[in-house]
C-alpha cells in the first residue's frame, strides 16, 4: 500500500520504493496496465494472472487481446543491488514516463503513473468515492 514520487534516472531505471525492495529482490514482471499507467507484478502474482488469462477460450476475442496486451507488452526486470529496476523504452512510451513518476501500491502489485496522469485519474476516483452510498447498487 501506499503512494511515492521516486524518479527515473537518465537511463531509465526506477528507484523501487523502498518498502517493496525485498519483495520484488529476485525479480519482477512490469507490463502495460489499464488507464496508461505500467503495473509491477511479483513472480508468482504474475504466474497466477498469467494462469486466469490461460484459462479463458482463446476462441473469446476479449481473452486473446487480454493476453496479447498482458505478455506481449511485458518483460521480467531483476532490481539491481541499488534497488533499481530498468523501464524499457516501449513501456515508458506507453505510460507517458519521464523523470517524475508516482508508484502506487495496489494490494498484490504496484502501479506506475505519470504524475499528471494520476493527478487527472485520483480526482475523478476521489469524486466517485466521495459520492459512494451503501443504499446504491
Amino acid at each position: 500500500m501506499g503512494t511515492y514520487t521516486p524518479k527515473l534516472d537518465d537511463k531509465g531505471r526506477l528507484f523501487l520504493p523502498a518498502k517493496f525492495r525485498d519483495r520484488l529482490a529476485e525479480g519482477l514482471v512490469v507490463t502495460q496496465g489499464q488507464d496508461k499507467c505500467l503495473v509491477v507484478w511479483p513472480p508468482d502474482v504474475f504466474a497466477q494472472e498469467a494462469d486466469r488469462a490461460a484459462a479463458r477460450p482463446m476462441t473469446n476475442r476479449a481473452a486473446r487481446n487480454y493476453a496479447r496486451v498482458l505478455f506481449g507488452g511485458g518483460d521480467e526486470v531483476t532490481p539491481d543491488k541499488q534497488g533499481r529496476v530498468g523501464i524499457p523504452v516501449p513501456l515508458r512510451e506507453y505510460a507517458g514516463l519521464e523523470r517524475d513518476v508516482v508508484v502506487v501500491g495496489v494490494r498484490d502489485r504496484l502501479e506506475i503513473w505519470n504524475p499528471t496522469a494520476w493527478r487527472e485519474f485520483q480526482a475523478e476516483a476521489l469524486a466517485a468515492f466521495a459520492d459512494l452510498d451503501e443504499d446504491d447498487d
